[in-house]
């Protein structure tokens, strides 16, 4: 069983819930938030293995090339560009398609690799950890979502996706069989939501919604719920002392008050996403 932690924003508590909730369902933790993973802050693995992420980009044999441009009209990422009579290789932006190697007539490109990010696996008690880390100045974070995704272990994997919408999320998103939404009540994470909701949708999945920082009120997230039929899974007080906690970087579900909330969602992750 795959779940997918995602949230319409950043700042929402997605890493929050993922961390604690991987404790109470005795999970695997795979942090998927490659820009900025934070997980290892609060679960604190000890890490064994190290990988680095390789992606192939195009070289030009410059004695074969003709500068007929052909490679650059078939690549969609604008990874080439012809300048005069050269070919220029923009080799972060490539993709590894190999759609320049294949319609070159003259057999002029081969293909190198080079290292983008890295993945970092660990234990903490008895569940697996990792984590991919993009390098500093590298635009696209999918190769490395998608090394890190490629070997999930048995059992409950908790991927704990990249915050907002965009193609991270969704080449993290394709692996799970469940999702749940972590928000917050207010405007701003009630707009974010609604994409969340809209992407989960597509790939016709169960899912329910976590809220944090809930002020035990009958708020705008609770009535969008019960207006779209949305399994509430549950919510995570506003409270100081989780603050307080959360600014130590420490584990929540250490605390006997907060070990409660998180055991309670976790039974009702399991009867909402059909778990057996």
């Amino acid at each position: 069983m795959n779940i997918a932690i995602l949230s319409g924003k950043g700042g929402t508590g997605k890493t929050t819930v993922s961390t604690n909730l991987a404790l109470a369902l005795g999970a695997n933790y795979i942090d998927c938030d490659v820009e900025e993973p934070n997980g290892f802050l609060f679960l604190k693995p000890k890490v064994n293995k190290e990988e680095a992420v390789m992606v192939e980009y195009p070289i030009i044999d410059l004695d074969k090339c003709t500068g007929c441009g052909a490679c650059v009209q078939a690549c969609q990422f604008n990874a080439l560009a012809k300048v005069k009579d050269d070919i220029m290789v923009f080799e972060k932006l490539c993709h590894g398609c190999g759609a320049c190697g294949i319609s070159c007539k003259y057999d002029a490109i081969t293909y190198n690799k080079r290292q983008t990010g890295k993945i970092e696996k660990g234990k903490l008690r008895d569940i697996n950890c990792s984590r991919g880390i993009l390098n500093i100045s590298e635009p696209m974070a999918v190769p490395v979502i998608r090394e890190l995704l490629s070997g999930l272990s048995q059992g409950v994997n908790l991927i704990d996706c990249p915050p907002g919408t965009s193609c991270n999320v969704v080449n993290s998103l394709k692996y799970a069989n469940g999702a749940i939404l972590v928000t917050e009540p207010s405007e701003f994470g009630l707009h974010d939501l609604k994409m969340a909701v809209e992407l989960v949708k597509m790939y016709n999945i169960p899912f329910g919604i976590v809220i944090n920082k809930d002020d035990r009120k009958d708020n705008i997230v609770k009535k969008y719920c019960d207006k779209e039929n949305i399994e509430l899974i549950g919510t995570i007080p506003y409270d100081k002392e989780t603050a307080v906690l959360y600014s130590k970087g420490e584990i929540l579900y250490d605390d006997l008050s907060h070990k409660k909330v998180f055991d309670k969602i976790s039974e009702r992750v399991k009867e909402v996403l059909s778990w057996i």
